[in-house]
């Protein structure tokens, strides 16, 4: 029988009780973002997604959100408000962590694409180098296209498409494994989904833990 680690889970969950005033709970149609009620917010978000939005390294991976492109975050966030992506996460739910207004999407995609604190560099580095190769070129023989060609050669993302620059490597390899489950609600809404679904498909899994890991060690 597998033990799933629901530490983080039930931290978001029990950060939800305690931050439940009306600071946090941004209503949708709100106005301006007050400063207290981003801080609020952005300190409810790192209760999982670790400090400066680094991740949080468990048996249950939380993705680092520092650094990441503001589009990414905002498309993100509307997909958990409109519950079209990860519907199965029921402590999500419980937790309400995406009710947010679209004026606070856009403050806290700001703020986290703005922080760059030092990766956890988490993956095997046995097997970066054959990640790098992966992402720098692809693997015509799998019909696996070059990473870089979407992400950029620094893996920096831009607009819609994410940064996976210091993204954590247990996190990584389970959202390219899983994709469908991961992300499969939301391939038929969002572009980037819909794309990605096919090329994690063909990836072999030597290739995705080397991609991950590589990936992982960048800064």
């Amino acid at each position: 029988m597998k033990i799933i680690d629901l530490q983080p889970a039930l931290r978001c969950v029990m950060l939800t009780m305690l931050c439940s005033g009306t600071a946090v709970a941004d209503e949708p149609g709100s106005a301006a973002v007050s400063n207290d009620g981003l801080l609020a917010k952005v300190n409810y978000c790192q209760g999982c997604h670790g400090s400066s939005g680094q991740g949080y390294l468990g048996a249950i991976p939380m993705p680092r959100i520092a650094g990441q492109t503001i589009k990414y975050i905002e498309t993100q966030l509307s997909a958990f408000v409109e519950s079209t992506r990860d519907k199965n996460l029921t402590w999500m739910s419980i937790a309400d962590v995406h009710r947010t207004s679209p004026e606070m999407r856009s403050s806290l995609a700001k703020h986290f694409y703005e922080l760059s604190p030092k990766s956890f560099a988490d993956g095997p580095n046995d097997i970066a180098g054959a990640g790098k190769k992966i992402y720098d070129e692809g693997d015509p023989t799998g019909n696996v296209p070059a990473c870089s060609g979407c992400h950029g050669p620094a893996a920096k993302g831009t607009g819609a498409i994410p940064r996976l620059a210091g993204q954590l490597f247990a996190y990584d390899v389970k959202e390219l494994s899983e994709w469908d489950k991961e992300r499969g609600s939301a391939s038929g809404k969002t572009e980037s989904s819909s794309v990605m679904a096919p090329i994690a498909h063909q990836m072999t899994q030597l290739e995705i833990t080397g991609v991950a890991s590589y990936l992982s060690h960048l800064e």
